[in-house]
């Protein structure tokens, strides 16, 4: 699907620095073509005021905690 945002793996992501990513456009994260997740670099209070409802509305429909995921690794 064709994207108005640029494109990055998550390769490309995991070798930035945190003051490097503070530095970026909002983007698209893929790993081996597939999209992982949409990274919005809020660069106002409003925009980061707006990506917390939006991830709070994803958060109501699926998803689990980081703590969910890794009580499923040990079992």
């Amino acid at each position: 699907m064709a994207t108005l945002i640029p494109e990055l793996s998550v390769t490309e992501l995991k070798n930035l620095k945190a003051r490097e990513i503070k530095q970026m456009k909002s983007c698209e994260v893929y790993s081996d073509g597939e999209y992982l997740f949409t990274a919005v670099i809020a660069q106002t209070d409003y925009i980061r005021s707006q990506a917390e409802s939006m991830g709070q509305l994803g958060n109501a429909l699926s998803g689990k905690t980081i703590e969910e995921i890794k009580e499923a690794v040990l079992v």
